[in-house]
């Protein structure tokens, strides 16, 4: 049977204490971790590893399909958060479509996910630094079959299948053309005859009959991929501001030690913040060799663009640095060309003394 698999990906906090998260709940939470196909390594894994949280609650309709009373929360220790449904659909793919479009049509579970991302933060606000809830989101749907309904091999049954799993996966696509449905399918991996995952870049569909790593894999790249946005929208703001004190008058306001450390100060702390912030969200997960699990977290980074989003981050971090060092040597060459004018007073004012007393 076709299911859904909606998440929705937050930025909540600085940082988030999952230890301390744990204890406070007393139960319903485990660390996720991942298993192995094949050859099993530990160059695969989480560090540290995220707290998984399983909520009852009652259903959500959309349309004429219903959300599993089981909702999974996942918080992350460097301050972002996921929120996981899941729709059971009869049928094949021509109902997986119809409720590809219901759901892109409705804001229903967004708001959801929204609210219990909050009662969970204030339910644990003293594991929680900085606690805020971004505006935006990162929305990713996973679609997906246990077993291939047809005789064939997995890859061969998605494509047979391309045009309505393009449709599927861009729902408002329309009648897409032969360069979209290519497009929306091309990036794909297997690791058996009886598995393929596609890779687009608002959902995936994955025929798998044990897709749960598949799926924790695209949902981790997808989390990065918030935390790059968010990061990045920060450094936009972070270099403003230092654009701001770079071109502001100064005047005597060099003069006065406190101006000029609070000036340096505002920008080295964010530098510093978002230095640390990228370190933590980039190595989150370790990943090394060539296993499976790894084959698709770099397909997905790749479809998401997170190594050139890496790189515009790295950039604008050492423009920061540059505005910083700009601002460091203007305070101390104007601090030195005050001690000389000092210096030269001094000097006058002995000259004149000496000759008074002469």
């Amino acid at each position: 049977m076709p299911e859904i698999h909606p998440i929705f990906v937050f930025e909540v906090a600085q940082a988030i204490d999952l230890d301390l998260v744990e204890r406070l709940l007393g139960g319903g939470s485990a660390r996720q971790t991942f298993r192995h196909r094949g050859r099993a390594t530990s160059f695969f894994q989480y560090r540290p590893a995220p707290l998984r949280i399983s909520q009852e609650r009652a259903s959500l309709a959309i349309h004429r399909w219903s959300t599993e009373p089981q909702v999974d929360l996942v918080l992350y220790d460097f301050g972002a958060a996921s929120v996981t449904y899941q729709l059971q659909v009869g049928g094949g793919l021509e109902e997986l479509l119809q409720a590809s479009v219901a759901l892109s049509r409705t804001d229903l579970l967004r708001q959801d996910a929204h609210a219990r991302v909050e009662a969970l933060l204030k339910s644990v606000a003293g594991a929680v630094q900085q606690s805020r809830v971004a505006a935006f989101t990162e929305d990713y749907t996973l679609f997906g079959m246990r077993e291939n309904p047809g005789s064939g091999t997995a890859t061969a049954f998605c494509d047979a299948h391309a045009e309505l799993i393009a449709r599927i996966l861009r729902p408002d696509a329309g009648g897409p053309s032969a360069e979209e449905i290519r497009n929306a399918t091309e990036v794909r991996i297997s690791f058996g005859a009886s598995d393929v995952t596609i890779v687009d870049w608002d959902a995936a569909f994955v025929l798998d009959p044990d897709p749960d790593d598949v799926r924790a894999v695209l949902e981790f790249a997808n989390v990065q991929l918030l935390e790059m946005r968010w990061l990045d929208l920060q450094l936009d703001g972070a270099i403003e501001r230092s654009y701001q004190l770079l071109a502001r008058p100064q005047g005597l306001r060099l003069l006065l030690p406190s101006t000029a450390s609070a000036d340096l100060h505002q920008v080295a702390e964010l530098q510093l913040e978002s230095a640390v912030m990228l370190e933590r969200v980039s190595n989150a997960l370790k990943v090394f060799g060539e296993e499976y699990l790894t084959r698709i977290y770099r397909l997905a980074a790749a479809r998401f663009h997170l190594g050139e989003m890496d790189a515009s981050i790295t950039r604008k971090l050492h423009t920061i640095e540059s505005i910083y060092q700009k601002l460091s040597d203007r305070a101390a060459g104007v601090r030195m060309e005050a001690l000389e004018w000092v210096v030269i007073f001094l000097i006058a004012f002995e000259i004149v003394l000496s000759l008074i007393h002469g």
